[in-house]
């Protein structure tokens, strides 16, 4: 019996995948989602060139699905010099033209101008403790508690914060919706699902 046919959906809004786990839909049919969500998503991101390279890849998805920009990081990591900001920052029109002309990537001139400006604006940063501890200090006290799917934010205080505050700074497609789910990402909020095997697993928030 294929994992598709084994599926099953709970009353929370989970699927139940052939393995007994229980998965939000997004990340529980396609294997690399899976994978991602199984081992990486909701985990601790610091440090400067981890979190340029989740804020970059955020913006690069807005519009599309996670899906499309998790099969191409590969080449965004190799086309942006694994996001290194010192290294995108320097970037000239040549650059530019360069990463317009990579199929592995998304092409989008306004995504990859503000990727350029957002690598100068961490570097900016750094003059006042840096990319990490500016992001981190957006941590809210608390975080969700979602018993459904249905019960999960898209945005929040802290993120709508989050994102005026970077564009102060001078970054770019960093709206309240996406740095929520960059939060999620890097731990900084727990949605997953109270009775989820992946609560607390970021070793931030309790399991419960």
């Amino acid at each position: 019996m294929s994992p598709a046919a084994a599926d099953t959906t709970t009353d929370a809004g989970v699927v139940i995948g052939e393995d007994g786990l229980a998965r939000p839909p997004w990340a529980a049919r396609d294997p690399l989602l899976r994978e991602y969500y199984d081992t990486e998503w909701g985990m601790a991101v610091r440090g400067e060139q981890a979190l340029f390279e989740r804020i970059s890849l955020e913006g690069f998805q807005a519009g599309l699905s996670w899906a499309t920009i998790l099969r191409k990081r590969p080449a965004f990591r190799e086309a942006f010099d694994h996001f290194d900001p010192d290294a995108v920052a320097a970037y000239t029109e040549d650059d530019v033209a360069r990463l317009l002309d990579n199929s592995g990537i998304v092409r989008n001139k306004a995504k990859i101008r503000a990727a350029i400006g957002n690598a100068r604006a961490t570097i900016e940063l750094r003059a006042d403790d840096g990319l990490e501890a500016f992001v981190w200090s957006f941590k809210p006290d608390t975080t969700p508690r979602p018993r459904t799917i249905a019960e999960i934010p898209t945005t929040s205080p802290e993120s709508v914060s989050l994102s005026k505050a970077l564009r102060r700074k001078g970054f770019a497609f960093v709206g309240p919706t996406t740095m929520f789910a960059l939060m999620e990402a890097i731990g900084m909020v727990d949605t997953h699902l109270v009775d989820s095997h992946r609560r607390g697993t970021s070793g931030i928030w309790p399991q419960s």
